[in-house]
């Protein structure tokens, strides 16, 4: 059966630019969960690149950094492979911060995909404080596509991840590559979760997904509604100009 759309209270903050996002971002997630040794799990792709390297920037280099990071998802290929969501991160942000190995648990995209995904779901429940039976992560920073999916959980497969209790092995419309990711109850668990989306190419689905409008009920991140946390968006004016207007 497929999720609903549960009513939430969301913090919507808009700044000019995806510079000035990644900047405030980058600030709030500092002060509040990284200097406080807290549980990260963050996304790939492009929009993060910034927000990584405003946080590498601002963190000194000789601060240790006791937090814990964790991946939203992961695409099924070697750690150095160019499409790789850690890759990004460690070139970005864990290679020029003060942090152990051992705080960073990434996907293993190398390994076969099934035992990767219960692999993966075994760290978080170890490794995590258990609230409503589930693991629950204290941010999870998510992204999200021009067609509304979020994480790897795409409008297509939709009915059959959404309300899944562990990772799950997903795979692209497209290039049908295979991805490891979370799943909408483990991030629903987050004690905040924020969407971080820049550019105009998102500012439909941002509108429909926000103003519950249109085809918001088809799009993956419109389910995306925190049990018990806190909700937030950062956009810049381009993601938000139908909200603006």
């Amino acid at each position: 059966m497929m999720g609903k759309v549960v009513s939430c209270k969301m913090n919507i903050k808009i700044f000019n630019t995806a510079k000035q996002v990644s900047n405030e971002l980058s600030s709030y997630i500092i002060s509040k969960y990284i200097l406080r040794g807290k549980n990260i799990a963050i996304s790939g792709g492009s929009t993060p690149i910034t927000l990584f390297k405003e946080i590498s920037k601002k963190l000194k280099k000789t601060e240790k950094i006791e937090s814990n990071f964790y991946w939203i998802d992961e695409r099924c290929v070697l750690p150095k492979s160019k499409e790789s969501n850690f890759k990004i991160a460690n070139n970005y942000l864990f290679n020029k911060i003060n942090i152990d190995k051992k705080n960073i648990y990434r996907i293993k995209g190398e390994n076969n995909p099934k035992d990767e995904q219960r692999r993966y779901t075994e760290i978080l429940k170890n490794n995590l404080e258990s609230i409503n039976k589930l693991p629950s992560i204290d941010l999870s920073i998510l992204g999200i596509g021009n067609d509304g999916h979020t994480a790897s959980i795409f409008p297509y497969q939709m009915k059959k991840f959404i309300d899944c209790n562990s990772c799950f092995v997903g795979t692209h419309p497209v290039s049908k590559q295979k991805r490891i990711s979370l799943s909408q109850n483990i991030i629903n668990n987050s004690s905040e979760i924020i969407f971080h989306v820049t550019g105009k190419n998102k500012s439909d689905v941002v509108d429909q997904i926000i103003n519950e409008r249109g085809d918001y009920k088809s799009y993956p991140a419109s389910y995306i509604k925190p049990s018990f946390g806190k909700l937030s968006w950062y956009l810049d004016f381009d993601a938000a100009k139908n909200l603006t207007k």
